[in-house]
């Protein structure tokens, strides 16, 4: 557009000069007037000239430079973004991609308390699962304590954080690879009622189920053990358990992960955030979490590999057909184990399958009794766990735990929501199914588990 603009400007400017020239050639006739006026006008004639030439020139050689800088910044934008993808640094995502990657965030395939899962695929074609943490108070928190523990790890059994869109406001995204054969709670348990528009699960095999069990310690060690600042994921269930199309399992969902210095034994935290049935019992009742707290909870998720059912759920009273108690399934299995009936307690459709290994069965179960000891100190490390249950370690038979805390575990009425505990000191005024005295109970669980 300049250019043009030169051009129209210096063509305009040579006819007023050559007329002005004709103009006084045509009344001054050849004196000495005429000779300066004609010569003036040649000379800036030729002047116009000079800088049409020298402009063009210039726009030329300029559209050359910001072609190639172009071309380069475009081929650097590709190179930093493969380096990124590389290195594993989590890219940030404009809002208006994710909307389009998720066809307008239309399929859902998981959902919890704080958070949406979504489907996706990027304009590269790699399908993604986009987390849209939708609660207020806590989003932010959530959100920063994801990115915080993830970002920076990489292991083959915890999902990779692929990206994340930090809105100014609420709702903010995360971006994950897309792990195909979705949680293991669709494995493990029998169907219900999906909740998500893309229903996938089964009953894992055995031997799939020993194997899943591995990757999980691993990815735990991984993240207790061999990361700068020891990570705690504080939410180790089956619905936060992933399996790719290879059926290996991959620890995700970091929304309340603590990170704790290599010198820290333990870390206080001021609410009890988690989900029932999986929280350890120093966290319960206050006492600080640490790399131990996980330990439990990967107990509780081993003892539901074997049984294929829930540590708490509502089952129809024996005395009374019209009512339902709630049961809690590792005491069941503590109980079994010591009256040596061990094959009772493992999932009933494997049974009928065949294809258990009885040896595995008793590694597995004796470790989760390991696992889910009250008192922290008792409990093994993760590392210590991926020896035993590779065999370099042998399994001892693990001590019989009181199991005090059996009934403060049991106090809802649904076992697999994701809660904000209440101090359990306030829980005595709740009405419940139990009659069981909190107070009395609460103080014998502190009593058991001061010598942690």
């Amino acid at each position: 557009m300049d250019e043009r603009r030169v051009k129209t400007g210096a063509a305009i400017s040579v006819i007023a000069l050559i007329i002005l020239i004709i103009v006084a050639g045509a009344t001054l006739k050849l004196s000495r007037a005429f000779f300066l006026i004609c010569g003036a006008g040649v000379v800036v004639i030729l002047a116009i000239f000079v800088y049409v030439f020298v402009s063009i020139s210039y726009n030329s050689r300029r559209r050359v430079l910001e072609s190639q800088l172009k071309s380069e910044s475009k081929e650097l934008r590709i190179e930093y973004s493969f380096l990124r993808k590389v290195a594993g640094v989590p890219i940030k995502f404009r809002y208006k991609e994710l909307e389009e990657a998720t066809d307008g965030f239309q399929s859902l395939i998981g959902k919890g308390a704080s958070a949406s899962v979504f489907k996706g695929i990027l304009n590269d074609g790699t399908s993604v699962a986009v987390k849209r943490i939708d609660a207020e108070e806590r989003g932010e928190k959530e959100f920063r304590s994801e990115v915080a523990a993830i970002a920076s790890v990489h292991h083959v059994n915890l999902v990779r954080l692929l990206g994340y869109c930090n809105a100014s406001t609420a709702p903010r995204y995360l971006v994950y690879e897309f792990i195909s054969n979705g949680s293991l709670d669709c494995w493990i348990f029998p169907k219900r009622v999906p909740q998500r528009r893309i229903v996938i699960g089964g009953c894992m095999s055995w031997n799939l189920r020993y194997k899943v069990a591995i990757d999980v310690a691993k990815g735990l060690a991984y993240l207790h053990h061999d990361c700068r600042s020891r990570i705690l994921h504080l939410d180790v269930k089956p619905e936060n358990i992933l399996l790719d199309e290879n059926y290996r399992a991959l620890v995700s969902d970091f929304g309340l992960a603590k990170l704790i210095g290599k010198d820290e034994s333990q870390k206080d935290v001021s609410t009890i955030r988690g989900t029932r049935g999986y929280l350890a019992p120093e966290w319960l009742l206050e006492q600080g979490v640490s790399d131990k707290t996980d330990v439990y909870s990967y107990g509780m998720v081993l003892l539901e590999i074997v049984g294929g059912r829930k540590n708490v759920c509502l089952v129809e009273d024996e005395r009374d057909k019209s009512k339902k108690k709630w049961q809690y399934f590792p005491k069941i299995v503590n109980e079994k184990v010591r009256e040596g009936r061990l094959m009772e307690i493992v999932d009933h459709r494997l049974l009928e399958c065949g294809g258990v290994d009885e040896r595995e069965v008793r590694t597995l179960v004796h470790v989760a009794l390991w696992c889910v000891q009250e008192r922290p100190r008792l409990r093994p490390s993760m590392a210590k766990v991926v020896d035993m249950l590779e065999g370099r370690v042998r399994v001892e038979d693990p001590p019989d735990s009181r199991m005090v805390l059996v009934d403060l575990l049991g106090v809802c009425e649904d076992a697999t929501d994701s809660i904000n505990m209440p101090r359990l000191d306030s829980m005595s005024s709740q009405t419940t199914h139990s009659n069981v005295d909190y107070a009395s109970t609460y103080s014998l669980a502190t009593t058991v588990l001061s010598g942690r």
